[in-house]
């Protein structure tokens, strides 16, 4: 009977990977529910007028806070993971990279809070502010850069999918990036519920990135 040994270096690796994957794949979970249960319950908030950021305001303010470092923090974890277990693949390089950008974005998010506006917390007044703060371009430069990194990413990962020939796949992660990419896009422009849907698109592509991880981890 022939034994096979696998080197204790290989077993801690691999252990390493799907921590780091793990952390990935429970990024946009956590930071959806989250961020959506305090959109439904938070007294003032109206999704279809008000961005998820700026539930950061407010007596439970930090909530949402800790909410947007704790996802940049799984993020750049998971990126690590799908550095490795990307690497030497069509978009092992980049992904990951801009991921980890991703993470660090969504940090920077959290820390630099957005300004009250349009009634949320209750008492602010209604419309935005004629004057921004620092903290307030911060975010939105933060979020801007996160965004693109994120919609970057779903392409490469679309790239990588279609090149291994998961046409499914790489459909899927161009949905996701077109997605975030149409909804900050109509948020912009100031449409209609434009915070809606830059949710809705935001969510879609925080969620497909932390499936890829899923993915991934599940094949180790």
């Amino acid at each position: 009977m022939t034994t096979t040994h696998v080197p204790a270096a290989t077993t801690t690796a691999t252990v390493a990977t799907r921590a780091l994957l793990a952390c990935g794949a429970a990024a946009a979970p956590l930071w959806a529910t989250v961020s959506l249960a305090q959109a439904a319950t938070r007294e003032g908030f109206d999704l279809t007028r008000h961005p998820l950021s700026v539930l950061s305001n407010g007596s439970l303010g930090w909530l949402q806070i800790t909410n947007f470092v704790v996802a940049g923090l799984l993020y750049m974890a998971g990126a690590a993971g799908l550095r490795r277990t990307l690497h030497g693949t069509p978009g092992g390089t980049w992904a990951p990279r801009l991921i980890l950008v991703n993470g660090i974005g969504m940090i920077a998010s959290g820390l630099l809070v957005m300004d009250p506006g349009d009634g949320f917390p209750i008492g602010t007044p209604y419309g935005m502010p004629d004057t921004l703060t620092w903290h307030c371009y911060g975010h939105l430069a933060a979020r801007s850069i996160s965004f693109t990194a994120m919609i970057a990413a779903c392409y490469v990962l679309g790239r990588h999918f279609s090149r291994a020939g998961n046409r499914g796949l790489a459909i899927a992660s161009r949905a996701a990036g077109t997605a975030l990419l149409l909804g900050d896009g109509w948020a912009m422009s100031g449409g209609k519920a434009g915070s809606l849907t830059l949710a809705v698109g935001a969510i879609t592509a925080m969620l497909w990135i932390s499936t890829v991880a899923a993915r991934h981890l599940r094949g180790l």
